[in-house]
């Protein structure tokens, strides 16, 4: 206490001051099932989908927008503060596990979620193009699997990893 009313005394405008947090960090959240296991459809995608936007707003994070493709997630996503990204992404999984077994049968294939994730950030001018590559994953991976598209986007931001531990 001393220490701080010294300080407090040696800077006076210290305690007229009130300090905000202002952040403008853009995440992308991406995870996936164990083994690559296909189990989104286009029967079961939306609710997934909402419950995952659900659980981030719960969190006081803006989300803007969930989604992915047959075996994967992508999120767009402002973090709260004071919220971590991997606990959130492990309050993510397990919410959206519950959800699943809870409509299991609209998720019959699901073999749980991968271990890991990757987050990656980005400018805020980013996000509308964020944005429309999340709605598009559908056709996005017509071409490339989530493998490659995640190898991608490592190597894009510079991100070292192993091969052998990408997808456990």
């Amino acid at each position: 206490m001393y220490i701080l009313n010294f300080f407090l005394n040696l800077f006076p405008c210290l305690k007229c001051k009130n300090m905000s947090t202002y952040i403008q960090f853009l995440y992308q959240l991406v995870f996936g099932s164990k083994g690559h296991q296909p189990f989104i459809s286009a029967k079961n995608q939306y609710i997934l989908f909402g419950y995952i936007a659900g659980v981030l707003k719960r969190k006081s994070c803006h989300s803007y927008i969930v989604g992915g493709a047959v075996n994967h997630i992508h999120i767009i996503t402002h973090i709260h503060p004071v919220i971590c990204p991997a606990y959130l992404i492990k309050d993510i999984k397990e919410a959206s596990h519950a959800l699943i077994l809870r409509e299991r049968a609209l998720f019959q294939n699901f073999p749980g979620w991968q271990v890991g994730y990757s987050g990656f950030t980005y400018h805020i001018s980013c996000k509308e193009s964020l944005i429309n590559y999340v709605k598009n994953q559908a056709e996005h991976h017509k071409t490339i699997s989530f493998k490659d598209e995640l190898i991608k986007l490592l190597n894009e931001h510079e991100v070292y990893f192993k091969d052998e531990y990408l997808f456990i």
